[in-house]
């Protein structure tokens, strides 16, 4: 992991997702690469040349100030920072920097949420994990422990699901992971017997590893949803990371098996990855 985005607005919440960049990267030598974007508004676009560009200016030296006491953090003692100040769109410009840099994983801070209201609907990170190829690590609270020794990778074991679990598990093969498959049965017409599950994951686990070595190692948990299902398995066998995979489609779809992973990473208490299907 040699590179890794750390989108910052200077909240809480991004100063856990820095702190926790920091970690990762004394762990495995990587540089951070500190995003803050310049949301410029239309109103200041469509000034003349002049004015826009002392305004341009104006707000690079405060992005500049700000990175300077944020970035003073002891917990940075060490590790390899590359502030960035960009004033495009928020989702589309982390993408393009994750790929010029050659990043290998974006870590955001998300305030969570409960009841009603779902941070995940209009925000940046959505746009984020929508649009972005690489992994995207979220968590809402300070991190305390990032060793992810257990980790739960939440499938479906459809075709389409091949890609992302490839890539989890070269990641996490290199952060030393150990992975818990999980498939998800429901009391609904989507519910399957243990034969139909079993033909499901064997013919997953050959396309997508050649083998069926893993076949003992998947845990089949039945439960009323599957965001229910993946939150209580993960609290049963004390996970460190929730690891889902997302389309990157717009609309309600948007999501893996609509928007699950979108709920969980609303509810957990846990670190969530989301990888690109």
């Amino acid at each position: 992991m040699k590179k890794i985005i750390v989108p910052i607005d200077f909240s809480q919440h991004s100063e856990y997702a820095m702190e926790a960049a920091a970690i990762l990267a004394k762990k495995h030598g990587s540089e951070i690469l500190a995003l803050h974007m310049l949301e410029m508004s239309d109103i200041l676009l469509n000034k003349t040349d002049n004015e826009q560009h002392a305004k341009t200016v104006f707000f690079y030296k405060l992005a500049e100030q700000k990175f300077e006491e944020f970035l003073s953090k002891d917990y940075l003692d060490g590790v390899k920072v590359t502030p960035i100040v960009k004033h495009f769109k928020v989702f589309s410009e982390i993408s393009g920097v994750a790929k010029e840099q050659g990043a290998d994983l974006i870590v955001m801070g998300s305030h969570g949420s409960s009841g009603v209201k779902e941070i995940f609907i209009g925000s940046n990170t959505e746009k984020v994990v929508r649009n972005s190829g690489i992994p995207v690590l979220v968590l809402k609270n300070d991190p305390i422990l990032m060793d992810f020794e257990n980790v739960v990778f939440a499938c479906d074991f459809s075709e389409e699901s091949v890609r992302s679990y490839k890539n989890a598990s070269k990641l996490f093969e290199k952060l030393n992971s150990k992975i818990h498959l999980v498939y998800v049965n429901l009391p609904s017409e989507n519910f399957k017997s243990s034969v139909e599950m079993e033909k499901r994951v064997a013919a997953f686990l050959k396309l997508a590893d050649g083998s069926l070595d893993k076949m003992n190692s998947v845990n089949y948990v039945s439960d009323y949803t599957i965001e229910k299902g993946i939150l209580n398995f993960s609290n049963v066998i004390g996970a460190d990371l929730i690891a889902v995979a997302t389309h990157g489609r717009t609309g309600i779809a948007h999501f893996f098996e609509g928007s699950i992973s979108e709920n969980v990473a609303n509810h957990s208490l846990l670190p969530v990855m989301t990888f690109k299907i």
